[in-house]
């Protein structure tokens, strides 16, 4: 079940549902959504008031997600990280959209996730 071990096409089909939920939890501003697919690390790292100044920052600025491109994908031993470009609503331009993946009993968790 080792990411790590799996063609880009196999990752992408486990990574892009799981980032696009990401994407919609932060649009709407719900937490459960957003943080459903978190390692423990990343759920003690994001409380819900966290998430709301964060979302509400980036979304005065930015505006929303728009399309994301897929750019590469960097294998670890126990983990993969997933790189995109992002573009947003209100700013031109592109972001970077990543994501690090890591397999716990049987699912694909995120470990760390930003646009920047």
């Amino acid at each position: 079940m080792n990411l790590a071990n799996k063609s880009d096409a196999e990752i992408l089909a486990v990574a892009n549902p799981i980032m696009d939920n990401l994407m919609v939890g932060s649009t709407e501003i719900d937490h459960a959504k957003h943080t459903r697919d978190f390692s423990d690390r990343m759920n003690a790292i994001v409380s819900e008031a966290y998430l709301q100044e964060i979302c509400k920052r980036y979304q005065a600025e930015w505006g929303y997600f728009a399309e994301r491109e897929f750019v590469a994908i960097f294998r670890r031993p126990d983990s993969v990280a997933v790189i995109w470009k992002q573009r947003c609503s209100k700013q031109a331009g592109e972001f970077v959209a990543e994501m690090v993946l890591v397999e716990k009993n049987g699912r694909y968790l995120v470990d760390h996730a930003m646009v920047y």
